[in-house]
């Protein structure tokens, strides 16, 4: 499931944060992949001792708990602290999927089951830059507003196109899902979607009512801890 979620972050809240990033200490992002992601990553990351890092990872979640579309649609159960990027004069990352399995910070191990960017710099300010992700529909780019969230399977062939002008900021961090399957994840946003606009538009209360104990029942009997 591929998942535009706006406004994430205000429009405010994404230039604060910009402007923090902008005056940090970068390093090369392949120190934090493995020998093959290093052979097509080419950007540069705030690293993960950095004071500030853990500040804005901070600030993200807290947006993420104020979001309902954000929870229907991945039901978290761990998320890796939010990580941040930086793309310019040429840097780009090619095709690669994701690590399975991650370690947080308090040393339990996170199945990537989502991943996740929140872009943070607005589309016009750079050129190129596109999250660009592969599945059986073919490829889709993605270049969203400052403050916007896409998630997507962990699973998905994906890069980020050459940034050819300007500067690409953005957040990253996965999740692993209460639902692990991501069709199951679909069918249960559906739901939760179809029950939420029922209930606004005055449905049947007795209709609305059962199909909330079917999300629930489903949500109880697919869920993993």
């Amino acid at each position: 499931m591929l998942l535009h979620i706006p406004h994430v972050l205000s429009p405010d809240q994404a230039v604060r944060m910009r402007q923090r990033l902008e005056a940090a200490d970068w390093t090369d992002g392949r120190e934090t992949v493995g020998a093959q992601g290093a052979k097509v990553k080419r950007n540069l990351q705030l690293p993960d001792a950095s004071p500030l890092r853990d500040a804005l990872a901070g600030e993200v979640l807290a947006a993420l708990a104020r979001n309902p579309l954000y929870h229907a649609a991945t039901l978290p159960l761990r998320t890796l602290p939010p990580r941040f990027n930086r793309y310019e004069g040429g840097g780009e990352y090619g095709f690669h999927v994701d690590g399975a399995v991650m370690a947080l910070p308090n040393g339990e191990q996170l199945r990537s089951d989502i991943s996740c960017t929140l872009f943070l710099a607005d589309p016009e300010t750079y050129e190129g830059g596109e999250l660009i992700v592969s599945d059986t529909y073919g490829e889709h780019e993605v270049k969203l507003p400052a403050g916007d969230l896409i998630v997507y399977p962990s699973s998905s062939l994906h890069r980020v196109a050459p940034v050819t002008r300007g500067t690409r900021l953005a957040a990253f961090f996965w999740v692993q899902s209460l639902i692990r399957d991501d069709v199951r994840r679909r069918m249960l946003l559906e739901l939760d979607t179809s029950i939420q606009t029922l209930t606004r538009t005055g449905a049947d209360a007795a209709a609305v009512l059962q199909l909330t104990g079917i999300y629930h029942n489903l949500l109880r009997q697919w869920a993993e801890s």
